[in-house]
């Protein structure tokens, strides 16, 4: 009986702890997502972290959308670690990025590389910081393949095509590009460019002429940057974080909030609702696949 006793002493404040967790878990996304009004409004600095090869929109602009509908946030900051990646998911970005600005103030920090795509998303918010080494620029457009015809004649591998017109199987990899082919490519490279170019333009309040002479595919730190007009201010993220708190009026240490990944599994947000920032250590590292740096990019910025 005793044994018994001291299991429930030990087990129901557990049980009553982890209650308490889910029932208030529920409870804060009830009132954030159906009633935001009686949220204090403006008095949280929300970050996302936009990090690696951009392969997808989706997660980055629930992400966006779920700080814009939060009134608790009262501004965001972008903070930015890629080299770029596929078009249309930067320009989706882009566009999510531009109409949150409509909103709320939305500033950038760059990380170690903020170039290509990740340049282009960080041309839609209002203010960028970089610091003095952050690699930016790349503004351009690359379409690459491999002809892999004499490798393939090599090792006895043949190639049929059947297609319904001459320029289906432009890149294939067992035939050559021919004139023709590349005045193709080039006038889709040339499109996207110039989107490219404008929404820099655009985002920058920059001339599109002033644009092109830095839109030849070259980098610059984070310095250069500034000096060419690509970037606003030399700082860090606490810089970033500070200037905005001050643009927010938040007097004292801002509370800053980072956006929930959507695959970020329920026991893992439960775990840190109880025990906070003492909850790092017990989740692990982020879930990290070779892949996200080795998958060949066949088009891209």
């Amino acid at each position: 009986m005793k044994t018994k006793s001291r299991v429930l002493i030990v087990a129901i404040p557990i049980v009553f702890l982890v209650t308490v967790a889910i029932m208030g878990f529920f409870v804060a996304r009830m009132v954030e997502t159906r009633h935001p009004v009686l949220l204090p409004r403006g008095k949280k600095i929300g970050i996302i972290k936009v990090e690696g090869v951009i392969r997808s929109s989706e997660s980055l602009i629930k992400q966006i959308k779920d700080f814009r509908d939060n009134r608790s946030i009262g501004g965001v900051i972008l903070r930015i670690n890629s080299p770029g990646g596929g078009v249309a998911p930067s320009q989706e970005i882009y566009e999510e990025v531009r109409k949150l600005t409509k909103r709320k103030p939305v500033y950038t920090s760059m990380g170690s590389v903020c170039a290509s795509g990740g340049y282009y998303i960080a041309a839609a918010s209002q203010v960028i910081f970089a610091n003095p080494g952050s690699v930016t620029g790349s503004i351009g457009v690359i379409v690459g393949f491999s002809n892999l015809k004499e490798l393939f004649k090599k090792i006895g591998i043949k190639s049929y095509i059947i297609k319904s017109g001459k320029f289906k199987d432009i890149g294939y990899p067992t035939r050559d590009i021919t004139p023709e082919d590349k005045k193709v490519l080039q006038s889709v490279v040339d499109s996207i460019y110039n989107q490219f170019v404008e929404a820099v333009a655009k985002g920058r309040n920059l001339p599109v002429e002033k644009i092109k002479t830095l839109a030849d595919g070259r980098v610059f730190s984070g310095l250069q940057a500034k000096e060419l007009g690509l970037v606003d201010r030399i700082g860090n993220l606490e810089d970033t974080v500070s200037i905005m708190a001050k643009r927010l009026g938040i007097h004292g240490k801002p509370e800053v909030v980072y956006s929930k990944s959507p695959t970020e599994k329920l026991w893992k947000r439960l775990f840190k609702s109880v025990l906070g920032k003492w909850a790092g250590p017990f989740l692990g590292p982020a879930d990290v696949s070779p892949f996200n740096y080795l998958w060949p990019l066949q088009a891209g910025y």
